[in-house]
């Protein structure tokens, strides 16, 4: 006579799925080892894409930005005869038409004029906003325009005066808080995937989950709401990076350590 085996529910709670004799529980099967090392591998990819992002933000963005605005502040009225490099360097007014403007506003807002009638500087100019001259101006109006190395810095009309988009300004330390960021995430990535390459079954607690997503939540905090306020402090740019990284390598530490803890105690 056949028997089978009892799958009914007991007092110690849900029994175990049926088995072959001699076999225990069926477990659930864990992911590959190949398809984790292939997430280690476009890690690894991530974090040389984010460490070249890193090297341009402070070997030429930053140094560029900073070179401008300090050539824009020591830049000088364009004298009368001013000719080539000099007249290319300094600071030339003259007077547009207005051509056109585009006012939108939301997500993906524009903000922008067509100026012609100026030896220079001829074309469509973007701006911050609309105020105080851009919503003001109509098509045919003559305004006042002050032109640097080819672009347009400010226009003004009865007296009020509004800077362009194209302005150099002296904010160094959002820049340097954006090539922060990218240097963290690219020393989190290259730990998360070199740990999924050299030991595919065993890479915990390096996962998204519960240790990724907490640290790359205190990575964007550390560097862009810090390059925010130190910008309207006006305090050096190389205080974002000289502080937002020990401050993500401690709480990395700490992350890793409450979790390493949590594991003994569940063990």
């Amino acid at each position: 006579m056949t028997t089978r085996a009892d799958t009914s529910p007991g007092t110690d709670g849900p029994s175990l799925p049926r088995t072959r004799a001699g076999q225990g529980p069926r477990r659930p099967p864990g992911r590959s080892p190949v398809r984790v090392r292939l997430t280690g591998v476009l890690l690894i990819v991530l974090a040389a894409m984010s460490a070249l992002g890193c090297y341009f933000t402070f070997a030429a963005w930053l140094p560029s930005d900073i070179k401008d605005y300090r050539d824009y502040v020591a830049a000088r009225p364009c004298p009368a005869d001013a000719r080539g490099k000099a007249a290319y360097d300094c600071l030339r007014t003259v007077s547009f038409t207005v051509e056109n403007t585009v006012i939108k506003d939301g997500r993906n807002g524009r903000h922008e004029a067509t100026l012609s009638g100026a030896p220079v500087g001829n074309g469509v100019t973007d701006f911050g906003g609309s105020e105080p001259v851009l919503e003001t101006l109509k098509p045919g109006d003559r305004i006042t325009g002050t032109v640097w190395r080819g672009l347009v810095m400010t226009i003004s009309k009865a007296g009020a005066e509004q800077t362009t988009s194209d302005a150099p300004r002296d904010e160094p330390q959002i820049t340097a808080a954006f090539g922060t960021f990218l240097g963290l995430l690219t020393a989190m990535s290259l730990v998360f995937g070199a740990v999924r390459l050299l030991s595919p079954r065993a890479h915990e607690p390096f996962t998204w989950r519960p240790y990724g997503r907490p640290l790359l939540i205190v990575m964007a905090v550390a560097c862009i709401p810090v390059g925010f306020l130190f910008c309207l402090l006006d305090l050096p740019w190389w205080l974002v990076p000289a502080l937002s990284v020990p401050a993500v390598a401690y709480t990395a530490w700490a992350f890793y350590r409450y979790r390493q803890q949590q594991a003994a105690r569940g063990a």
